[in-house]
């Protein structure tokens, strides 16, 4: 089975757009698309829109759906309203001071982007699989859901919601279900591809193999939030990736074919949260593009398929 395993990052997303544009154009057909945080995000767009086209079509242009991705991101999210908005800090400190503390932004702009852009029925008939991550905080464990689930957004919705930024997310109504980004537990999903017997693998990482070194004001709290959340997030995908890579090596060693093309940037990634422009999501998306580019010119993706 192919398997497209999209990382978190967080609207580092706009990476992944790009560098998902070169894979699809370099002729990988994934069978299944598998996504975390910001991934879950790219991973449901993607499979709503191959649903879509075989509806209409009987078939999928993954060159076309990979553009359609990069054209949601580029229209929609140009801004930081556009996913999230801060809280007034009265209603902070007061929801603070009574226990309703429900994260430092108000994230129905993305909620709302979702729900216009998914329609649950065609992302339930479309001929690929979906698998979205996300940590029931209730419990502690990973959970992951499909897109035969009928709560499949509200899993999207808390996939993204970023700890202690964004609210958790309650699914299918229920209050003694509450989510958070899968982030928390795994960033890049490989384990669960090649638990589902995956054995071509693409995986776009949206953080470097190391952490963003230039100073930053660690006095803000959104500011230092995302720091703590980087440096968190670098070591788990690091070991994510180290652990498939063992996997993919071992399964080698026994005769098996496996292959497994890891994309990621070479430098960390940078875009303030809370000041940039459709310029930087759209520097970003290129900057995606051309480093995909490079990894598959080198290792043939696509070829086979």
């Amino acid at each position: 089975m192919r398997a497209l395993v999209l990382g978190g990052g967080s609207l580092k997303g706009a990476f992944q757009a790009g560098a998902i544009q070169a894979v699809l154009e370099a002729g990988f057909e994934p069978e299944a698309i598998y996504g975390i945080s910001v991934g879950s995000l790219n991973a449901v767009f993607l499979v709503h829109e191959a649903g879509k086209q075989f509806a209409e079509h009987g078939a999928v242009d993954w060159k076309k759906t990979g553009r359609q991705l990069i054209e949601f991101w580029v229209r929609n999210i140009t801004r930081p309203e556009d996913v999230a908005v801060i809280r007034s800090r009265f209603m902070l400190g007061y929801n603070t001071l009574f226990s309703r503390f429900d994260g430092l932004l108000d994230s129905t702009p993305l909620q709302t982007l979702i729900k216009t852009h998914i329609k649950l029925e065609i992302l339930a008939n479309s001929p690929i699989k979906l698998k979205v991550g996300t940590v029931d905080i209730m419990n502690g464990d990973m959970v992951y859901a499909t897109n035969e689930d009928k709560s499949i957004l509200d899993y999207v919705i808390a996939s993204s919601s970023l700890p202690f930024l964004m609210p958790a997310v309650c699914i299918g109504g229920d209050r003694q279900k509450m989510f958070l980004d899968g982030g928390l537990r795994e960033v890049a999903p490989l384990r669960e591809a090649i638990e589902d017997e995956a054995n071509e693998l693409v995986c776009v990482a949206c953080h470097a193999r190391h952490i963003f070194k230039e100073k930053f004001n660690y006095r803000s709290l959104l500011n230092l939030s995302e720091r703590v959340k980087d440096i968190t997030v670098n070591q788990l995908v690091n070991n994510d990736i180290a652990w498939a890579e063992r996997w993919v090596e071992r399964e080698r060693l026994r005769g098996n074919d496996m292959q497994l093309t890891l994309i990621r940037p070479h430098d960390p990634l940078y875009l303030n949260l809370m000041r940039f422009s459709s310029d930087d999501i759209g520097r970003l998306i290129v900057q995606g593009y051309r480093d995909a580019t490079v990894v598959l010119r080198a290792e043939g993706i696509g070829r086979k398929a």
